[in-house]
């Protein structure tokens, strides 16, 4: 019994240490309410013919902003370097209109800003990976955040003179976690 007793309690503190997937804040200026994952979608570029282990990554998380019951949905990209201090502002160019590929099927997005402003916020939902990070903000639907969720494959083609193709850096089964968990906690 106290073996019993001790293992439940090992869990229940276990449970109550590990912190939530899906986090949630009210914004105090616009009273939106905002849900994201704590575990965005990484994906990146090998640059190691530039230098040894450098890579350009992207980090996609979902995003749902409430305003008073009407729902929008959003995709941040992080876009960030492991060899550019600051990040070129000429590539972020190449992130207003990008492609996502989602098991070989086109998403095109069109970026809907660079600040937290274009979601309706004042301040930055997604931590940034690095301090030189460049954030983009996608308008999507729940429907497009479903298929990110169960893909098996996810590339992400950004265009203009700097186009490049960036792929996923997790397996799909563990990447895809913080969308599905997302989906939970935002559907009805």
């Amino acid at each position: 019994m106290i073996r019993t007793t001790s293992l439940l309690l090992i869990l229940f503190l276990a449970a109550c240490a590990s912190s939530p997937i899906v986090q949630e804040f009210l914004d105090p200026e616009t009273s939106v309410t905002v849900s994201y994952t704590d575990m965005p979608i990484i994906l990146y570029l090998d640059r190691s013919g530039r230098a040894a282990f450098a890579r350009d990554y992207v980090n996609i998380g979902p995003i749902q902003v409430n305003q008073m019951g009407r729902d929008r949905y959003y995709l941040w990209l992080g876009i960030w370097s492991t060899i550019e201090t600051q990040y070129d502002h000429r590539r972020t160019s190449a992130f207003e209109l990008v492609t996502v590929y989602v098991d070989g099927e086109p998403m095109l997005l069109d970026v809907a800003g660079w600040t937290p402003a274009a979601v309706g916020v004042t301040q930055p939902i997604y931590v940034k990976p690095v301090s030189s990070a460049a954030d983009a903000y996608y308008e999507v639907t729940i429907d497009q955040i479903r298929l990110l969720a169960a893909a098996q494959e996810i590339r992400v083609q950004t265009t203009g003179d700097r186009s490049a193709s960036y792929e996923m850096w997790d397996s799909s089964e563990s990447a895809s976690r913080g969308f599905r968990e997302f989906l939970a906690a935002v559907s009805y």
